[in-house]
């Protein structure tokens, strides 16, 4: 087998096979758990490594070979999967989102483009080398992979993609105010670090087509590029381990759907100032002087839950269990707890937290244990939690507070 071990085809090559072994383990979970986030990253994945393949071989010698062999595989196998990279991220985005979420029919349309590409690809196959026996879709001189309509349809894709993603993931992350009790976590942060490094991704084209405008990089031509495909194979590594690694909540706490963020803004949100005339202003401090007995009642009901039953010290209490124990629904408790106690969940929950952890100080529960150990009793799951819910409840922090009251 001809490959030349250099410098350039050598790194890309270690990046490879890194992200091929990570896609493989996430497709074995995937299929072990029945969970989609890892089938739809394990082959975001496989398509990301197969991108820098004609790179690595390229530096490993396969298009300047005399053995026609390796320089055809190249031209007549599609390595670059543009078309499908940005489905992929949006669809895995809704996926770990929503750990009952399934790929439905209607959602295989997303890949529509890059089926035809690839169908496009087999017909190149037949003609040129079961028909006519000699190059006639193709040219025989450049790798199809690399056309400037291909690539300038890939990079369009891949930009509404994300913008798609980005818009969806920031209504998952309102969501999070209303649904969940540890806020910290089911925020996804490092989801947001995947979509960033996603972005970059889209941006290192453009950059690689500005270095092409200075003379040294222009020089370099054909190494200059390998320089965006080696950032490239780090950034999708860096996907990879964060990918397979960073998922530390229990998926099935994740139900996202859209109408759900609605459901609950409707709770909070006043109209546009604009849209308030007086008598309607007049009409809404009116009411705001009358008290809602229904809602006084769903308070007292709401207060006896969580002080009787302790349910705060439950690390993953969510709106949705805390409506199943009391039996209604979340657009009703979110009404409760964003009109009735002026908070959202998360802060509402991690003041009763802060509470307990207060009293088992004042009863010298330290003496017996750690403060972290406290804090983990009374729900938190993260000291950084901890520290950032009991400062802004009490203006100290825990150990401040400590020393201040002993």
């Amino acid at each position: 087998m001809v490959f030349d071990f250099n410098l350039f085809s050598s790194l890309l090559l270690v990046f490879f096979v890194h992200i091929l072994v990570y896609s493989i383990m996430l497709w074995r979970r995937g299929l072990k758990h029945e969970s989609t986030s890892d089938k739809l990253l394990g082959t975001f994945l496989l398509l990301a490594g197969l991108y820098v393949v004609p790179w690595m071989t390229g530096f490993a010698g396969w298009y300047n070979t005399t053995n026609p062999f390796y320089r055809e595989l190249l031209f007549y196998t599609p390595f670059v999967h543009g078309l499908f990279i940005g489905p992929l991220l949006y669809l895995y985005v809704k996926s770990i989102t929503n750990f009952h979420f399934r790929l439905q029919q209607k959602d295989w349309l997303h890949f529509a483009p890059g089926l035809l590409y690839i169908l496009w690809c087999v017909i190149v196959v037949v003609v040129d080398k079961l028909v006519v026996k000699k190059y006639y879709l193709m040219n025989g001189d450049n790798d199809p992979d690399f056309d400037s309509w291909y690539q300038a349809l890939q990079k369009l894709s891949i930009i509404i993609y994300l913008l798609l993603s980005i818009s969806y993931y920031r209504k998952y992350k309102r969501y999070t105010f209303f649904e969940f009790s540890f806020l910290d976590i089911a925020g996804l942060g490092w989801l947001r670090n995947f979509l960033i490094a996603f972005g970059i991704l889209t941006i290192l084209p453009l950059v690689e087509e500005l270095l092409n405008l200075i003379p040294a990089f222009n020089q370099l031509d054909y190494e200059g590029s390998w320089y965006y495909f080696f950032a490239f194979a780090l950034v999708v590594y860096y996907i990879a381990i964060n990918g397979y690694n960073a998922v530390n909540v229990p998926l099935r706490k994740l139900l996202f759907e859209p109408q759900l963020l609605i459901q609950f803004q409707k709770q909070v949100l006043l109209p546009a100032p604009e849209a308030v005339t007086e008598d309607a202003l007049f009409e809404v401090i009116e009411a705001a002087e009358q008290p809602d007995h229904n809602l006084l009642l769903w308070k007292e009901k709401v207060t006896a839950a969580m002080q009787h039953d302790q349910l705060f010290t439950d690390a993953e209490l969510t709106l949705t269990q805390l409506a199943k124990k009391l039996s209604t629904n979340t657009s009703v408790l979110s009404k409760v707890i964003n009109q009735g106690f002026g908070l959202n969940f998360n802060d509402f929950v991690n003041e009763y937290r802060v509470k307990a952890v207060i009293e088992l100080l004042k009863a010298g529960e330290q003496k017996n244990q750690t403060l972290l150990g406290i804090a983990f009793d009374c729900g938190f799951n993260s000291k950084a939690t901890f520290n950032r819910a009991f400062k802004k409840q009490t203006g100290l922090s825990p150990k401040d507070w400590a020393v201040k009251n002993n």
